[in-house]
């Protein structure tokens, strides 16, 4: 009986016919023909006014932060179930990261505890739109108009998913998508940050160019290059995005295939969460997500310890996601919890998340579908 893969990176099928383009034009490197079109598709998809393809979602949130003018002394408010990387980016500039509390329908930030963090050193709130299920972003922008603060969203897992109509990522000044291997359109490693401000653009492209004008020169706007600002390289490799070109032409193709898996799972889970023994994701009535994951949730860290072995035992692999950040050795130094960790341990301990891919076939679902309900018969 062979593995059932946690994640098997997208394959559309033009991927090599694109790298292969990128190499014969002698373009390998960044900004080239495929990564204009990738930065095009981004832009027209989702009506933000810049986006800028990067090497990471990491570097995304790096970039934002120092446009943002991340400063030591800064504090930044985010939750604590989240990716290392939405920390890092702020910790590098030298800010305090502030963790609060989650939500435990969505596992998102609560957005009802945001405004009591909020000290004269805050500087930014950054929202981690969690499986691709949109945070309360009307509230949360509210609040920040209020305290003049930047919002940069985490739209990591966020492509192609909206919130009142709104996709993830364009809605606060900043917004970071991924496009590792494991997210829903991968180019193995990439991502991409998105600028709803004009006025911040040229800054952005500047820092992305190693702190030089070289986009301006590449345009022909001026005759020479030369360092301007503080930056890194942030481009990604021109076939990196020429393999990502090759599936965000097939973006809906590729978002019904997951949506379907995610609706089986969702249906075939719904006897088991009826009779208490499992709780299945929540989206709420304004957030159209984009089937990025699919996770239960157990009685308990014991309970799904449980189902992690027995899934085990079929040949199905299954995985618990982040543990908490102000729980671990760098958490506790570079930040703090405000007010009670009420759900973010709790729920974390409880999540598992089940196969979910790109063309994943019927007979994979459901052996899912059978192991999940025969660990409980």
């Amino acid at each position: 009986m062979e593995l059932v893969n946690f994640n098997v990176p997208p394959v559309v099928g033009t991927e090599e016919k694109y790298i292969s383009q990128a190499i014969a034009a002698h373009k390998i490197c960044g900004d080239g023909q495929f990564t204009k079109k990738c930065n095009a598709w981004l832009e027209d998809n989702t009506n933000t006014t810049k986006a800028l393809l990067t090497t990471s979602c990491t570097h995304a949130t790096e970039m934002a932060a120092i446009l943002a003018d991340i400063n030591p002394g800064d504090e930044v408010i985010m939750p604590s179930y989240t990716f290392v990387s939405t920390a890092d980016a702020f910790v590098l500039r030298g800010a305090k990261v502030v963790f609060v509390d989650i939500r435990p329908d969505t596992m998102n930030i609560d957005e009802k505890l945001i405004e009591a963090a909020i000290t004269p050193k805050t500087k930014a709130i950054v929202p981690v739109h969690y499986a691709g299920v949109a945070c309360e972003m009307d509230t949360i922008m509210n609040i920040a108009m209020r305290h003049n603060l930047i919002v940069i969203e985490d739209a990591a897992q966020g492509v192609k998913s909206t919130y009142k109509g709104q996709t993830l990522g364009t809605i606060g000044d900043y917004g970071c998508y991924s496009f590792h291997e494991t997210k829903n359109y991968s180019m193995g490693e990439g991502g991409a940050l998105l600028i709803k401000d004009t006025a911040n653009v040229e800054r952005a492209e500047i820092v992305r160019e190693k702190g030089t004008d070289r986009s301006k020169f590449i345009r022909g706007q001026i005759d020479k290059y030369t360092w301007v600002d503080a930056g890194s390289s942030y481009l990604p490799s021109e076939l990196n995005a020429a393999y990502l070109w090759a599936q965000l032409e097939q973006a809906d193709v590729v978002f019904n295939d997951r949506m379907n898996t995610w609706n089986i799972y969702h249906e075939a889970f719904e006897e088991l969460e009826q009779q208490g023994k499992i709780v299945r994701p929540y989206i709420p009535e304004d957030c159209q997500h984009n089937a990025h994951m699919y996770y239960i949730k157990l009685r308990d860290i014991t309970e799904r310890s449980a189902m992690i072995a027995h899934l085990k035992s079929l040949m199905v692999e299954s995985v618990f996601h982040y543990i908490p950040l102000h729980s671990a050795p760098a958490g506790k130094k570079f930040g703090c919890f405000f007010g009670e960790d009420k759900y973010t341990t709790k729920e974390s301990e409880r999540l598992l998340r089940l196969p979910l891919y790109y063309g994943m076939t019927e007979i994979d679902r459901q052996r899912v579908i059978d192991g999940v309900k025969g660990f409980f018969s």
